[in-house]
Formats: structure tokens, C-alpha cells, sequence
């Protein structure tokens, strides 16, 4: 079971944000062997969803409201820690990811760039494809909706 908390930049502690940055440079620059800018200056404006299990972040999301990221709302940088995917935190992280934007943003739209290898992941949380693959970073990518 994970602690799941629910946290503005600006109340981030600077351990939290240590932490995500350290698990999101873990799987998408070192797991995911690619070279990116994952500090691109929008954390600010983000919400952030941090999963913890016995202290330890081991799943995490940012959200933006519409407008800031997207026209619609989205939920980005979705990641959960290489050993601990067996456990399936990537649903609760998400599920509770959908949760804050309803209670945040009082929205239900959400639009995500989703690497195609996890479709099906986000098709079992209910955001359907929309339009054609794209390369992001070097590594395939699909746009999806959640109504």
C-alpha cells in the first residue's frame, strides 16, 4: 500500500524534491537510456503526486490544470521505481493522479503523451488513443484522452 501525498511546488520539501528528481533521472534518462531535459522549468506550475512506501518514493506524477501544459488537463511524468512495478503502483499513482485533478482543477478531461509500449496500461484507466504515433526524446509516444 502506498502513502500517496498531494503536494504544490512550493510545499515540496527540499528532500521530496530531491527524491523525484532523482527517481524520474533514475528511469527515463538512466533505465530508458535517453539523454533529455527532464528539469525543463514546469515543475512551478505542476501539482505533484508522490508515492511512497516505507518512506521510500517509489511512484510519483506531476499534473498541470488546463492551459498549462496542454490545452486540457494532464497528468505527466508518470513513473514507479524498476523493482516495485510488480506491485502495480503504477495504478494507484495514477488513479489517485485523476482523483487530484477532479478535486484540484474540477476537471475531467485529461490528455496525456503516453509511451506506446503503455497503452494498454492507460487503456485499462480508461484514456483512449487519439491521432498517430510521434517520437519524443527518441522513443515512441501516443496522445490520449480520458473524458
Amino acid at each position: 500500500m502506498l502513502d500517496i501525498f498531494t503536494k504544490k511546488f512550493n510545499e515540496l520539501t527540499t528532500q521530496q524534491l530531491y527524491e523525484l528528481l532523482q527517481l524520474r533521472s533514475e528511469v527515463f534518462v538512466v533505465e530508458q537510456d535517453c539523454v533529455y531535459q527532464d528539469i525543463d522549468g514546469k515543475d512551478k506550475k505542476a501539482l505533484h503526486i508522490l508515492g511512497y512506501k516505507n518512506e521510500k518514493l517509489v511512484a510519483y506524477t506531476r499534473l498541470f490544470k488546463p492551459g498549462d501544459y496542454f490545452k486540457k488537463s494532464s497528468i505527466g511524468r508518470v513513473v514507479v521505481l524498476k523493482n516495485e512495478r510488480q506491485h502495480k503502483y503504477g495504478y494507484d499513482i495514477m488513479e489517485a493522479s485523476i482523483v487530484a485533478i477532479k478535486n484540484h482543477y474540477n476537471e475531467t478531461e485529461i490528455k496525456i503523451s503516453a509511451q506506446v509500449y503503455l497503452k494498454k496500461f492507460y487503456n485499462n484507466l480508461e484514456f483512449k488513443e487519439i491521432g498517430e504515433e510521434y517520437l519524443e526524446d527518441g522513443i515512441p509516444h501516443i496522445a490520449m484522452m480520458r473524458s
